[in-house]
């Protein structure tokens, strides 16, 4: 069948280039208080770690700690940790971090003033208009992978959903696969105990043919380390810290600190007590393998005071990041921040949330922004339209990231001549020249004016994001992976489920 002249003229026509991989924050940042009260804060943090102390629930951790020259009860598991302790370990951790992905032109750099996007993560639930809300399935999970791979201004594959069909002493196999197969972007693994997460690491080096020496030598893969606040490092945790530290892979030590619940209830009393936790976090990765890759995090917010619910894109959630911004650039460390949205369906308010704490992200710096596409309910579901409708706003953000041209052709001054007063652009060799190329290309939006919209059948944008995923999944799978390497995955699948897998740590 032949194709139309439109089809070809479609063909034909230039292809806009963009580069969302390498992204620098562009945007100047905001503060939430004076640097007085953010060192004081910091001092605040040092002495609550020193008098106060956190209470380590791993016995291997408290040890760690002690060696290292802090003050352990191991009648009541507080550890009490000296400012020089803390200062050492952040002297010692790297303010850069390499991290491999599964192709090169997908490693990334961790550091501050680099931007780094992930969508949602650790929901138990997916939802599409299709399908509705359902428990996450393994199904759910390669669907979502392969958005995420996709879409070039997603750098990192997080945790999408739990794919609950899969008994969790098997689903770190099946997301490890999904993660090699599906993506070549950066990976992550959960820290659910020393067994899975060591299978977890030989499946990726094996997949990328290192060496054990090669693995160790420089990050592979990334996993997000949640104290319990007030002041718990719970067992699962503290022992992901260990392991990871060893293996040179790299924590993102991330407290998760609502205002009014199991924090203070003012921005500030809430985020000295995130990074009284992250800190405590930190040191435990230094003192277990001195300059291991670390990532300072936060994710606070305000809860609902009426249903005690927690909520996202709130002013609160706006002023929590810029002040945990502040401590990151104290410190000097990468950081991770997060977005979210507490709505219940891809709506204005969802939309708005989402938006709002992006940007909230982006004025205080962070490096890695979470829960940037598709996070409804507070974290309980991730909708295959919201991460289509996100993708838009964090493709809009990457434009504003990307260099422009100099001053020079851009100026236009000679279509500014060849214009007369009252006259219009259009026809210029100027625009002619870049009419095809020279804006954003829209995902998701429709720019067309009420009278088409309505002839088009009057498809709401949702409605139209729905199209857009289902032609993302229904191309071929776009990344090529070595044969050898996909049979012997599948091999050493087979035999450690016909072992009993690996049960995580509780």
């Amino acid at each position: 069948m032949r194709k139309g002249r439109k089809a070809r003229q479609a063909d034909d026509a230039p292809k806009r280039k963009t580069d969302y991989r390498n992204l620098k924050n562009p945007f100047p940042l905001m503060k939430a208080f004076s640097d007085d009260h953010i060192a004081k804060m910091h001092e605040a943090a040092l002495d609550t770690l020193e008098n106060l102390g956190v209470k380590v629930l791993l016995p291997a951790a408290r040890e760690t700690f002690r060696q290292g020259g802090a003050k352990v009860d191991e009648s009541t598991e507080m550890v009490y940790i000296g400012r020089d302790i803390v200062q050492a370990a952040l002297a010692s951790a790297p303010k850069s971090i390499p991290v491999a992905g599964g192709a090169r032109d997908r490693d990334i750099v961790l550091e501050l003033g680099n931007l780094c996007f992930q969508p949602g993560a650790g929901a138990p639930h997916a939802t599409d208009r299709i399908k509705g809300r359902r428990p996450g399935t393994w199904s759910d999970y390669q669907d979502l992978t392969r958005l995420t791979q996709h879409f070039d201004v997603l750098h990192m594959v997080p945790p999408l959903i739990e794919p609950q069909d899969i008994p969790i002493h098997l689903r770190h196999y099946a997301t490890m696969e999904a993660q090699m197969t599906l993506t070549d972007k950066v990976p992550f693994v959960f820290s659910r105990g020393t067994p899975q997460v060591e299978q977890s690491f030989e499946m990726l080096r094996d997949f990328r043919g290192l060496s054990d020496a090669e693995f160790h030598a420089g990050a592979q893969c990334y996993t997000i380390i949640n104290t319990n606040s007030p002041r718990t490092i719970d067992i699962p945790m503290a022992q992901g810290l260990i392991d990871f530290a060893k293996a040179g892979q790299v924590s993102i030590v991330t407290p998760f600190t609502l205002m009014g619940a199991m924090a203070p209830i003012t921005v500030a009393g809430a985020i000295t007590l995130s990074h009284t936790e992250a800190l405590a976090a930190i040191t435990l990765t230094q003192l277990t393998k001195s300059g291991a890759p670390v990532c300072y995090g936060t994710f606070t917010s305000n809860v609902d005071m009426k249903s005690g619910a927690p909520v996202f894109g709130t002013p609160e959630h706006f002023r929590a990041s810029l002040a945990a911004g502040q401590l990151a650039r104290l410190i000097g460390l990468p950081w991770r921040s997060a977005s979210g949205s507490a709505a219940n369906s891809n709506d204005v308010q969802a939309a708005n949330e989402t938006q709002f704490g992006t940007w909230g992200c982006l004025m205080a710096g962070a490096t890695v922004i979470i829960h940037a596409a598709g996070w409804l309910e507070g974290g309980l579901t991730v909708s295959y339209e919201k991460l289509i409708t996100d993708m838009e706003v964090l493709q809009m953000v990457a434009e504003l990231c990307a260099a422009g041209e100099t001053a020079g052709a851009d100026l236009g001054l000679d279509a500014i001549a060849d214009v007369q007063p009252s006259g219009h652009f259009f026809g210029t060799p100027h625009t002619m020249e870049r009419y095809q190329t020279e804006f954003y290309e829209p995902l998701v939006a429709d720019y067309s004016n009420y009278g088409t919209w309505q002839e088009r059948g009057a498809i709401d944008a949702n409605t139209r994001a729905t199209g857009v995923w289902q032609d993302i999944l229904a191309r071929p799978n776009p990344v090529k992976s070595d044969g050898q390497a996909v049979g012997d995955l599948k091999d050493y699948i087979a035999k450690a489920t016909k072992a009993g897998g690996a049960a995580p740590v509780s």
